[in-house]
């Protein structure tokens, strides 16, 4: 089964981070080029949880739609999305949100994703080629911009130059 871990540093509190990733408005201005939006279930505002969300996009130049409910929820520690319907085997999306303790202002965000394609092992195969790597550069550049908007001033947590996410052997 692949798997996608990032670890994201960004300069806000816990509970700003772990508000701003359950904002479904956000996630959809995270998402750029994909045209990500929430066409089912909960469509804007904050989940919570057991909400579920089905997201529509457009991916490899094929639209592409799944349901996620948050199945686990700890504010402002983490919680975790699991796909209901859509395209994948098996999605199993976990966030984490722990205080920096080299500085308090800023949290290290966690992701870890568990996935599987349908279409047995040649989709083991496409999923370990080319979603995940796909799948990992469309989350960090997801962190990266809400890293960015969250060090903006109007959060009230101001670093102007957030760090990126980086997979959890450290490279950035």
């Amino acid at each position: 089964m692949p798997r996608i871990e990032l670890t994201t540093d960004v300069q806000a509190v816990p509970e700003t981070v772990f508000d701003a990733c359950l904002d479904v408005d956000m996630h959809t201005e995270s998402m750029g080029t994909s045209a990500e939006r929430a066409v089912g279930g909960l469509t804007t505002g904050r989940l919570k949880a057991g909400d579920a969300v089905t997201w529509q996009a457009r991916h490899f130049g094929l639209p592409w739609r799944m349901t996620v409910r948050i199945t686990d929820y700890r504010r402002p520690h983490g919680f975790t999305d699991e796909q209901i319907s859509g395209p994948f085997g098996r999605w199993r999306h976990e966030h984490s949100f722990t205080p920096d303790p080299a500085n308090s202002s800023t949290t290290l965000m966690r992701d870890v994703i568990d996935f599987t394609a349908p279409m047995g092992p040649v989709g083991g195969l496409v999923a370990s080629l080319i979603l995940r790597p796909y799948l990992q550069r469309l989350i960090a550049r997801r962190n990266a911009y809400l890293a960015a908007t969250l060090a903006e001033p109007r959060h009230g947590e101001g670093a102007q130059d957030p760090e990126h996410a980086r997979n959890d052997q450290g490279r950035r």
